[in-house]
């Protein structure tokens, strides 16, 4: 889809039949930017006009666009274009509700190693490298000891996590 950005502030206020309508006549000329979309891929604006967009702000309409995304999702490999760049689109609408409406709690250094140890079938012996000897290794899996910046290093560099989640 391209988008175009027209700029014009008196054809806004003009009749159908290009002569000032009454609002044109009451105020002055607005600049008011008109946004238009130029569909380039065929069928798009019949799956737009089939599934109009458009923000969402509720757990309802949430709900709604992830039912017609998991349907488009499903049949993904029989998608025209159309119904790809559409899927794209909810993509997005659905991300940003998610991403304004549920934050997910920071989680603590101890609970992003613990999570990485799980991921990685480790136990408590496989990070003796990184702590030094058993018993700092077990003070810091117990919570008895913070890490220490040159653990946090190590941690980051063995496991590719970024320092900031283990700050």
């Amino acid at each position: 889809m391209i988008l175009g950005l027209l700029s014009n502030p008196v054809n806004c206020f003009l009749t159908k039949s290009g002569k000032p309508s009454v609002l044109a006549k009451q105020r002055p000329p607005q600049r008011m930017e008109v946004m238009i979309a130029v569909a380039t891929i065929p069928g798009y604006s019949a799956v737009v006009a089939k599934y109009p967009p458009k923000i969402i702000r509720t757990e309802a309409e949430n709900k709604h666009y992830t039912t017609i995304l998991e349907d488009l999702d499903r049949r993904f490999d029989q998608l025209s274009p159309a119904e790809k760049d559409f899927a794209e689109l909810l993509t997005l609408l659905i991300e940003d509700f998610e991403a304004r409406n549920y934050e997910l709690p920071k989680a603590s250094p101890l609970d992003v190693l613990r999570f990485v140890m799980d991921q990685h079938s480790l136990k408590q012996k496989d990070l003796v490298d990184i702590f030094g000897t058993p018993s700092v290794t077990s003070e810091v899996l117990s919570g008895k000891r913070e890490l220490s910046k040159e653990h946090i290093r190590r941690l980051s560099s063995r496991f590719s996590v970024p320092v900031e989640m283990l700050l």
